[in-house]
């Protein structure tokens, strides 16, 4: 059995950096993630003007409920999507003018349901070229708050923004979603800010949010799921192989780990315990037809041990994926049929049928995107010689990714 040590969530590690710097008094961070998208989110909010102690195991954080502790700044969000639509939503609520920009990669990714959102609410924002796009401009003057309309068909991220920055407004806001995606990632955002000191009431499709900001608190930051399915992946392809994640277990903020559940249907013998899961590989995998919507981050992880089912593997209702770090749906038939894997896409949806692997040789474009690669690394367990295009590009959530991998290809495969 190999003993997976998966590094702090990004998604928690995010939300928690904001509601720190949001918060009345320091909060400390305990296992944060570090990695280009959180360090990225500190330096951010280090170039607004917030404290952001650090150390190898916690970070601390004086927050500000009153924003932004300077008047004018230059952010560069780097490629972080948490980064890039969390501070602009952070800096509304403070008082100066503050210029967000981001890498191309980010600045291809859309951002117009939440900027048009906080224009509804008074904010006085500006994109400097693309419409709904980074670079942009905020002249931040506090916002009132009141009632928003929010698409968040895109990404549930518009959402958490808005949920986040709810208790910074003068009147609290209720806002009403008219689509929904990655709904467990609101979840996390809702217990989150419940540990900050603020409870958000849910009727149906409306959130209600009231004023009065945040409590500084210690918060520990648990493994991130998303990084756990490309673990939980090796075993279910090995035969016998197996794989324990301490951390994750019943109670776990992240609906990612509904991974293990996939796993489970396709004939993995899988364990959650309280303060852990345990997966491992019952020898076959069977074909599945599974709605992805709700865990769509760990889409290309099933694509990617799809070939070794015993028969085809359906991913429906994930359209999102094509407005991530790449079109995820696309790169990874992409590199299925490279391997020589049939495979069919539509709108929202990719068939794999099961069949033999190229071995050897086949390189994989990971189209800058950590999560190809590091789904692609459980397919070179049972198709040796895949190599990467791009391999540095998981320094976005988990720089050590290439080293621990094969430290359990070392312990499950020999």
């Amino acid at each position: 059995m190999a003993l997976v040590d998966i590094p702090g969530s990004k998604s928690i590690t995010a939300r928690a950096l904001f509601l720190a710097a949001a918060a009345d008094g320091v909060t400390t961070l305990q296992r944060p993630l570090r990695s280009d998208d959180t360090e990225g989110f500190a330096e951010g909010l280090t170039r607004l003007g917030y404290r952001v102690g650090r150390t190898p195991d916690a970070w601390q954080v004086d927050g500000r409920p009153q924003g932004p502790a300077v008047a004018e700044a230059d952010v560069y969000c780097r490629d972080g999507a948490t980064t890039a639509r969390f501070l602009p939503t952070l800096a509304a609520a403070g008082h100066g003018t503050y210029r967000f920009d981001a890498s191309p990669q980010m600045r291809r990714r859309p951002l117009l349901p939440l900027t048009r959102a906080l224009r509804d609410l008074g904010v006085d924002l500006v994109h400097e070229e693309a419409e709904g796009h980074h670079p942009l401009t905020v002249a931040a003057a506090g916002v009132e708050g009141g009632d928003v309309v929010l698409d968040a068909g895109q990404s549930s991220q518009y959402l958490t923004a808005l949920l986040l920055l709810g208790p910074l407004t003068r009147k609290g806001l209720r806002i009403r979603v008219t689509d929904l995606v990655s709904e467990p990632y609101v979840g996390i955002t809702i217990a989150m800010m419940r540990a900050f000191g603020v409870e958000v009431v849910r009727e149906g499709d409306v959130f209600e949010v009231p004023p009065g900001g945040y409590r500084a608190t210690t918060y520990a930051i648990e493994p991130d799921a998303s990084t756990a399915s490309y673990f939980f992946a090796a075993a279910a392809v090995t035969p016998g192989g197996e794989v324990t994640v301490p951390g994750l277990g019943e109670g776990a903020l992240q609906g990612d780990l509904g991974f293990v559940d996939v796993l489970r249907r396709m004939g993995a013998q899988v364990t959650v315990e309280r303060d852990r899961t345990t997966v491992k590989g019952s020898g076959e995998l069977h074909g599945v037809t599974v709605n992805m919507r709700d865990i769509s981050d760990t889409m290309p992880t099933l694509a990617a041990i799809a070939p070794f089912a015993s028969g085809p593997v359906r991913i429906e209702d994930v359209a999102n994926t094509r407005v991530k770090e790449c079109d995820r749906l696309e790169a990874c038939a992409e590199n299925l049929r490279r391997l020589g894997v049939e495979v069919t896409t539509g709108p929202d949806r990719i068939e794999i049928r099961p069949g033999p692997v190229a071995r050897g040789g086949t390189e994989i474009k990971s189209y800058g995107d950590h999560r190809i690669v590091m789904s692609f690394a459980v397919t070179g367990l049972r198709a040796p010689g895949i190599s990467f295009d791009d391999p540095g590009c998981v320094r976005k959530t988990f720089p050590g990714f290439h080293e621990a991998f094969g430290r359990l290809r070392k312990d499950i495969v020999g």
